[in-house]
């Protein structure tokens, strides 16, 4: 599956990628994308064969703070408040599902399946025992080691972690607290310091902690060696803001059949609260350092086929005021396209085998009423090639045009052009020139 990875209409941010037997499950916020508010009352699963990662699975709800048409809410003694950021971790046979509720105690649950539906426990257990967060456990990591031991690392713009009793996996231990497991100091550098989304994960002997930054749009990681830490800022990962629209970040790191991905979140609706997971492929090097990845189109694929439709919604670049926004159900496009938008896809293999003289593109438009151009360039939005230019008429419609072929691997943009160079130019400063829902190069 290309970026996002999961069916186009699905909103799951904050995603923490784990590998249960030969699947991979996903365990992330719901978001709603007509929504002014992050996140929803319930919770969802995915989850993939691992030798099949273009067919994604889903299971359903698993927790509710809310009542739902077929599942009651699972905290209705004591909250009802919106759901955050949850982990699922297996122990002795059994998944528990840690969950943030805002403003409200956490809660862990149990299942016998790793999709669920969990059944609740309870609230942490820490009565008399020194916890961080006022025991609010925001955005919840937890971490089984080899030993069996139990952690559990949380907190906003301070880093908490306790130990868990790996009996019950709910039950604080007594003079287990530590602060700061990740340094918040205002000394150390914002892209550095610690906010949210502590994610751990034990990789050979070494201890990696996946958590956003005080600055930036990024998962930046830290590494230690012991689960007490001290975690040591190591670089960051992926930043979600680089030539495209940014918000928040939140993810992790998974290991599928040898291969090393980072999952992450993307905006969409010309909002921060309407996110797409999407995933990487990154290097662990042997001295334990993660090198930055770029956003792509890709997800799991190696390339894209630029001669199957391509829907324009999975877009890595986005610049000049340009998104994403769901029409419908069916119908997502990229919107308020003005002069000088870009709009980008990595990467696209046209093959080696072309043996034509020129190739076609079309578009699939919705007019705004104003005729304008869109440039096809390769490599780069500026200096790369123009393979060619396509006119954009007033009305909805296919808009095609011949190109230079292209052989190999590239990356694609589209920067649309209205350059005015008369008196008129004062009428359409600013115009939204059209809306773009699919493209499709042509042999």
């Amino acid at each position: 599956m290309p970026n996002p990875i999961l069916p186009l209409w699905e909103y799951i941010p904050d995603a923490e990628p784990r590998v249960f037997g030969n699947r991979i499950y996903l365990y992330g916020s719901h978001d709603r994308p007509a929504s002014t508010e992050f996140c929803d009352y319930k919770l969802k699963v995915w989850s993939a064969d691992v030798n099949d990662l273009n067919s994604w699975h889903c299971h359903g709800d698993s927790f509710r703070t809310a009542d739902g048409t077929d599942r009651k809410a699972d905290t209705s003694e004591w909250t009802n408040n919106l759901l955050f950021a949850p982990d699922v971790v297996e122990k002795d046979g059994k998944y528990y599902l840690y969950t943030y509720i805002v403003g409200a105690e956490g809660a862990v649950s149990v299942s016998d399946k790793p999709e669920g539906p969990f059944r609740l426990i309870g609230r942490y257990d820490y009565k008399g025992k020194q916890v961080g967060d006022d025991g609010i456990f925001n955005d919840p990591g937890v971490l089984v080691d080899d030993d069996g031991r139990v952690y559990v690392y949380y907190g906003f713009t301070e880093s908490n972690m306790n130990e868990l009793d790996p009996d019950d996996m709910h039950t604080v231990l007594d003079g287990s607290y530590m602060r700061p497991v990740i340094a918040d100091a205002k000394d150390v550098p914002e892209e550095q310091r610690f906010f949210e989304a502590s994610s751990p994960r034990k990789i050979g002997d070494t201890y990696y902690m996946i958590y956003s930054p005080c600055k930036g749009s990024r998962l930046a990681y830290a590494t230690a060696d012991s689960p007490r830490g001290p975690f040591t800022y190591r670089g960051y990962i992926i930043d979600n803001s680089v030539d495209y629209p940014g918000g928040n970040d939140h993810g992790s790191i998974a290991c599928i059949n040898g291969q090393w991905y980072v999952f992450y979140h993307k905006m969409t609706n010309g909002s921060i609260m309407s996110r797409r997971v999407c995933a990487e492929r990154i290097e662990i090097l042997p001295d334990g350092t993660i090198p930055p990845v770029e956003m792509t189109s890709l997800g799991f694929e190696d390339a894209l086929d630029p001669y199957k439709i391509t829907p324009a919604e999975i877009a890595c670049v986005l610049k000049g005021g340009c998104f994403i926004t769901e029409k419908d159900l069916f119908t997502r496009v990229i919107t308020s396209v003005r002069d000088g938008a870009v709009m980008g896809y990595k990467y696209f293999d046209f093959g080696e085998d072309f043996t034509g003289d020129t190739m076609q593109i079309a578009f699939k438009i919705r007019g705004m009423g104003t005729k304008c151009k869109i440039r096809i360039m390769a490599d780069d939005w500026e200096n790369g090639e123009e393979l060619g230019v396509c006119e954009i008429g007033t009305g909805d419609g296919i808009y095609k045009a011949r190109l230079r072929p292209l052989t190999g691997r590239h990356s694609i943009y589209f920067v649309a052009d209205h350059k005015i160079t008369d008196w008129t130019a004062q009428f359409f400063e600013g115009k939204e020139l059209f809306e773009l829902s699919e493209f499709v190069f042509i042999k």
